[in-house]
Formats: structure tokens, sequence, C-alpha cells
């Protein structure tokens, strides 16, 4: 008996032993994680579909021992500045050059962090239902200054082209709005401003009840997922390229030739620059972290289908993480290298 006790002791100690090592080396690694103590303040805006790919880069400052925040919503151009005072450290969906006006008026590369592209190639425009753009032959926003052609999307009975439109703050709707000047469509075109998703969704209901609709998208975003291009509705080219304040001049044609009014965009995660420097692991992450567009474009239809609730982002952004285990692990290890250099 005793002697099979004093073995079972024996590993019992042994056991017990391990256990305190494994624990002192997992304690030694938080302690050696880069983010350790230090807290990190998400900023998104009130796009709800924003929130998948925050998520990733908050997973990210996670695993590098940053105590992360819950996210705070405020529209862009507030947000801009609040990077840029240190009340928040990152954003990860600023649109480069959409909000070129934002990021300078905020003290641009003097205040603000933003290096790598963390989606490519965003596209928006202004787009029309294929029904009627074949039967009236309409290919270009211009033709909407014939009043004929404008109402046939009048939605209001007042005689004018109702355009859905882009929500106050967003950026877009200072490009609308030069837009719709610089093509002399004040008199035939409205742009109607307001809550973006409300007004899309109204916009496919009367798309559903076979009538003729003119709006507004971009992409990565679920409307092209519900009206798809080329086949429910076609984009619309514009007279030539106008845009206001710093991409004033910029030429709007893609290399296909054709013009849609706004160039491709990249989303960048701006930071607070100070915090930046200061956190090296942290700012190689920003500047490597990528998504691409049509990954987005499939979580955000989800959310379109009613999986939008906290848990079930969450869901979706652990999923992705798994489905690519290893780039995210090599994201993760070049944060690491960055901070020990």
């Amino acid at each position: 008996m005793f002697p099979r006790n004093n073995a079972l002791n024996r590993l019992m100690r042994a056991g017990a032993a391990a256990c305190a090592l494994a624990l002192a080396g997992a304690s030694a690694i938080a302690a050696d994680l880069p983010g350790k103590g230090v807290k990190v303040q998400p900023l998104k805006s009130s796009i709800a579909e924003e929130t998948f790919q925050t998520l990733l880069v908050m997973k990210g400052l996670e695993k590098l021992g940053y105590e992360v925040l819950p996210i705070k919503e405020v529209e862009y151009p507030t947000a801009h500045i609040a990077l840029a005072n240190g009340d928040a450290t990152f954003m990860a969906d600023h649109w480069n050059p959409l909000h070129s006006d934002y990021y300078k008026n905020a003290g641009g590369d003097a205040k603000l962090f933003r290096k790598g592209v963390f989606s490519a190639n965003a596209a928006q425009g202004y787009l029309i239902d294929k029904k009627t753009a074949d039967a009236h032959k309409i290919t270009n926003l211009g033709q909407l200054a014939d009043p004929k052609i404008a109402a046939l999307f009048d939605t209001d009975g007042d005689g004018k082209a109702d355009l859905t439109g882009c929500t106050p703050g967003w950026g877009c709707e200072a490009m609308i709005e030069h837009q719709l000047t610089a093509y002399k469509l004040r008199d035939t075109v409205t742009h109607k401003q307001g809550t973006y998703s409300a007004l899309i969704a109204d916009t496919i209901t009367r798309y559903k009840a076979g009538k003729p609709i003119l709006y507004y998208t971009w992409t990565p975003y679920w409307v092209s997922n519900v009206l798809k291009p080329g086949k429910d509705v076609v984009w619309l080219e514009v007279p030539f390229s106008a845009l206001p304040g710093e991409q004033a001049g910029t030429d709007t044609k893609l290399a296909n030739g054709k013009n849609y009014g706004f160039v491709a965009n990249n989303q960048q995660i701006v930071a607070n620059k100070a915090w930046a420097e200061k956190n090296p692991a942290a700012a190689r992450l920003f500047e490597i972290i990528k998504l691409p567009v049509n990954d987005i474009n499939a979580q955000n239809f989800l959310m379109s289908q009613g999986q939008n609730s906290p848990a079930d982002i969450e869901r979706h952004t652990n999923a992705w993480i798994s489905a690519h285990q290893k780039l995210f692990d090599g994201w993760i290890d070049q944060s690491l290298a960055a901070a020990r250099h």
C-alpha cells in the first residue's frame, strides 16, 4: 500500500509542479504581450455593417494583449477629430479618398496614422432598375435633366426624380450635392437624405412592386446582393468627372472607360498617431490586416437577412478567423515582431 501511495504522491507533486510551471509560463507570456495594460477605444459610424470589420481588428488587438473597450458610434467627421485629439484610438472604416476632407481637417498626417489598405476597391455610384433603363435607353445620369425622363422616377408626385441618397455626415452626400449642381439636375432631381437603411428599404419595396427606382449605393454593402447590377439594376455613367474639396479635378473614369462619378476607394484603418507610435505592435496590425470586399459583402448580406444581432456578428467574425486561422496568426506574429524591434 505505502509504496503505491508514495508513487501516487510523487505523481501528484510532479503534476502540481507541472501545472505551476504551465501557469507561470502562461503568466509570463501574458506579461510579455505588448498591449498589456493599454486600453483601446474603437470608433465606427452608424452603419451597422461596419461592425464586422471593426470586430476583426478588435480581436487582433486582444490577441496582442490590449484591453479593447466596446465600440463607440460617431459619424465620420467627429470620429476623425476624436482620433486626432486622442479621445479614441482607431476607426476601421476610413474611406480614401471619400473622407480626405475629414482627414485633412482633423490634422492629417501630423495627427493621424494611416498605413496599409484594409479593404480595397470599394465602388459607389448611381443605379436605376434595368427594366426602365432598357425601355427608355437610359445609361447616363445627365439624361435626368430631361423632365420626362426624370418624372419616371418621381415617388411623391412633384414631377421630379427622387434619388435615394446618402445620410448626412457620411461624405457621399457632399459628392451627390456637388454633382447635382455640376450636371444641372437641380430642377429635375431631388436628393432624398436621411437614414439610408430606411430609404433603401423603401426603394427595394418599390422595385419589388415593379416601379422605377433611382438610388445611390456603394460596395461593400448588402444592397448589391439584393439588387444585382447587370441583372436587376444598372450603373449610370455621369456626363463628366466632378468632385468637391480635396478631390476637385480628380478623373473618375475607370480603366474600362466607364465613368460612374466616383473613384474606387480603399478602406483604411485610421488611428491616433501618437498612440500608434507608442504601440508598434498595434500600428503594424493596422497596416497589414486585410479583408476582401467580397467577404464583407457576404457578411453584410447575412445581416440583411436577419442575422444582425451583436451575437450574430460576433459569430460571423469568429467564423471568418477560423476559416483564415493561418493568415490571422501570421498578422499576430508580425505584430509581435514589430514590438520586439
